[in-house]
């Protein structure tokens, strides 16, 4: 599971040769507000948000470093935009990519950063064969349309997550609304994406997402809608989930 894990451990049901290599080309840009990653830096905060206040309301906790004693795992973690933040409220963090790229420049950034957080290169199916321990709370953003097979891979998911904790997932709809703001608007005409960076037919839909949670024995609430705002250039909170949406879930037992 370390960085250098030898390409053949990534030949696993969930890897997308295609989507890992994608990120590869771009993976130095992560950290740069002005790179092809601006659209995250500008959803990140109310992604955040969300995620702190559903993390406190559910364990009960608040504080400056509210996550003490928390174990997050941050599968598809990229170059660490959400790993980051969970360290320094307080979490034991780590965060799993199958692209080596990504995971170097997390590492690198971490470091630079005085944060404490332990990057693997690797995927869902190593951790759980390797014996990995449940963690309290599994984030799963903006990864699950990026895998060969959503399904499996989230019901894997679920299973690092231990009895009673959570796992938060966002993504994008597979609507004819998403195709035209987040491929053809995002990508193709405003080019705040790279070209090819969603592809339609692998967008999850909140119905399968909930269906491979129930499978994975995780109770879901109802997808919570995230909508841009072109006039103040700002991202919220609300009730349309026809383009991007997250959905939290706890796990039974």
């Amino acid at each position: 599971m370390a960085g250098s894990a030898a390409p053949e451990t990534l030949s696993r049901p969930s890897v997308d040769p295609e989507e890992v290599e994608k990120f590869s080309r771009i993976a130095a840009e992560w950290w740069d507000p002005e790179s092809k990653f601006k659209p995250l830096h500008k959803f990140n905060p109310v992604r955040l948000a969300f995620i702190s206040e559903t993390i406190c309301a559910h364990f009960g906790l608040s504080g400056d470093t509210p996550y003490e004693g928390l174990r997050v795992l941050d599968i598809g973690c990229g170059g660490g935009l959400a790993s980051e933040p969970m360290a320094r409220l307080g979490a034991k963090v780590t965060g799993v990519d199958a692209a080596e790229a990504n995971i170097k420049t997390a590492s690198v950034h971490a470091t630079e950063q005085g944060l404490d957080i332990d990057y693997r290169h690797g995927v869902a199916e190593q951790l759980l064969e390797a014996g990995e321990k449940p963690f309290d709370v599994v984030l799963n953003l903006e990864v699950m349309e990026h895998v060969a097979n959503p399904h499996t891979f989230l019901i894997d998911c679920a299973k690092l997550v231990r009895p009673g904790g959570l796992m938060i997932c966002a993504s994008i709809n597979r609507t004819s609304k998403a195709f035209a703001l987040a491929i053809v608007g995002a990508e193709w005409v405003m080019g705040w994406l790279p070209r090819g960076t969603h592809r339609f037919h692998k967008l999850v839909q909140p119905n399968e997402l909930r269906n491979a949670l129930v499978e994975g024995e995780m109770q879901p609430e109802p997808a919570i809608g995230v909508s841009y705002n072109p006039l103040n250039d700002q991202w919220s909170l609300t009730g349309d989930t026809d383009v991007n949406y997250m959905m939290v879930a706890k796990k039974t037992g």
